[in-house]
């Protein structure tokens, strides 16, 4: 097998639910994971730009689009990202010096604080979401694309906190160069569809992007020494909700 078509196997069968076949774990296959990371985004956006289609053709009501809205990217994804966000409200929240905060990231135990900051995404993603049509699809879909991106780049630009963990393992075996590349092209193709669907909905998710990736890189390099897999799990799902949040309100004004 191709180690490119190995690497796309690989990504999907890591970070998604989506049925493929099986790629052997190596580090030849893991090359190229991260360039085609996003494309999960892509299949989660498409969901979602399907749902609120099927919404607006059944006339369906305001709350059942938000809820099912809400909890389509987790059913694409297994809620792997959502994990690493429960886990990052619990070790941010503790107000703990740097070596335990790395520790409650590893505890496999669910804090009160995680549970909070779940419940609290998934009732904002939800509100947001039942103010979205289908109209706003391929901005939707784009934000799911764009966290991913970024993410990806971050892998490459970012200094890991934790050696031998799975997101370092990702990172020392990645072709930086390529993984940066790509995530440029994603990148300026979710800009383009940003500004052409959204005008100044559209330069706003920009802002949103720009903010949440310096935040993530200042926070993460003060507060754990770099970032690990469940920090980009959070990283991915505040970004997501920044830019529908963005899309979203952005496109009342």
């Amino acid at each position: 097998m191709h180690p490119a078509i190995a690497s796309f196997l690989l990504a999907f069968s890591t970070y998604s639910r989506i049925p493929v076949p099986q790629a052997e774990w190596s580090d030849a296959n893991r090359k190229y994971a991260m360039c085609f990371f996003p494309l999960i985004g892509a299949a989660a956006g498409a969901a979602l730009w399907g749902w609120l289609a099927l919404c607006g053709a059944l006339r369906a009501g305001s709350v059942l689009r938000g809820a099912v809205g809400a909890a389509l990217p987790l059913l694409v994804t297994g809620g792997i990202h959502m994990d690493g966000f429960m886990d990052s409200c619990d070790a941010l929240a503790s107000c703990q010096p740097r070596e335990k905060r790395l520790e409650i990231l590893k505890d496999t135990h669910v804090g009160a604080f995680a549970v909070i900051g779940c419940a609290g995404y998934l009732l904002l993603a939800a509100g947001l979401l039942s103010e979205a049509s289908a109209k706003a699809g391929p901005m939707l879909a784009a934000c799911f694309i764009a966290s991913r991106s970024l993410s990806a780049w971050a892998l490459a630009a970012f200094p890991s906190a934790r050696p031998n963990g799975m997101l370092d393992g990702f990172a020392r075996t990645a072709n930086r160069r390529l993984v940066t590349l790509s995530s440029g092209a994603y990148l300026l193709a979710c800009a383009a569809v940003w500004l052409v669907c959204g005008g100044l909905a559209g330069l706003i998710c920009i802002g949103a992007a720009a903010a949440c990736t310096l935040y993530y890189r200042r926070m993460t390099g003060r507060l754990f020494g770099g970032v690990t897999g469940d920090l980009a799990g959070w990283f991915i799902q505040v970004t997501e909700l920044a830019l529908i949040a963005a899309v979203v309100l952005g496109g009342m004004l």
